[in-house]
């Protein structure tokens, strides 16, 4: 972890675990409402639950973690590593996803999440993490990773459109364990 990242505790009552089918109505209805109402992503049309259940499958199915917090027992927000690229050669990166209930932002619920996503990624051997932020006015997502020790490698200028309006797409990379030093084990 960079000795920038604070060691200060969660909140109390927060707790990450893995997301289970039961989560699917919260997770599906956040992201609805990210879709509908945010460019953190360039979906223009909510998926159903259905669809959300299939691509949550995928991720599971690829041994990757899918999470989701709950403070004081409630649903607060989800993360998940899913696939930078589908090449064989980039088996070793991954792309995080954290989105956190607007009820609960700056409680440090996004922190939580992205901590143990990185964690859980060191653990599985992954070499690099890369964050694709919807928009370069997102400044909570940026520094949500940069708190980790993500560094911005590019901004794609009028990448995606939505509302309305051309989105810059900041992309971000954090090396996870030796990072590039060394080569995985296969």
């Amino acid at each position: 972890m960079p000795a920038h990242v604070s060691d200060s505790a969660p909140p109390s009552g927060l707790r990450i675990r893995p997301a289970t089918a039961g989560d699917l109505p919260a997770i599906t209805a956040l992201y609805a409402s990210e879709v509908r109402d945010n460019v953190a992503t360039y979906e223009y049309d909510a998926p159903d639950q259905t669809e959300m259940q299939r691509r949550w499958q995928g991720v599971v199915a690829q041994g990757l973690p899918y999470l989701v917090a709950e403070l004081d027992g409630r649903f607060a927000g989800y993360a998940y590593a899913s696939s930078y690229r589908t090449r064989e050669g980039y088996r070793w990166t991954v792309e995080d996803t954290v989105y956190v209930h607007p009820d609960y932002a700056g409680r440090g619920v996004g922190s939580a999440l992205l901590r143990r996503l990185i964690d859980d990624c060191t653990a599985l051997g992954l070499r690099q993490m890369v964050a694709v932020v919807g928009d370069i006015t997102n400044v909570a997502s940026i520094a949500l990773h940069e708190k980790f020790g993500f560094r911005t490698v590019g901004v794609f200028q009028g990448l995606g459109r939505k509302h309305d309006r051309w989105l810059d797409t900041v992309q971000m990379q954090l090396a996870l364990g030796l990072g590039n030093a060394t080569a995985p084990d296969t």
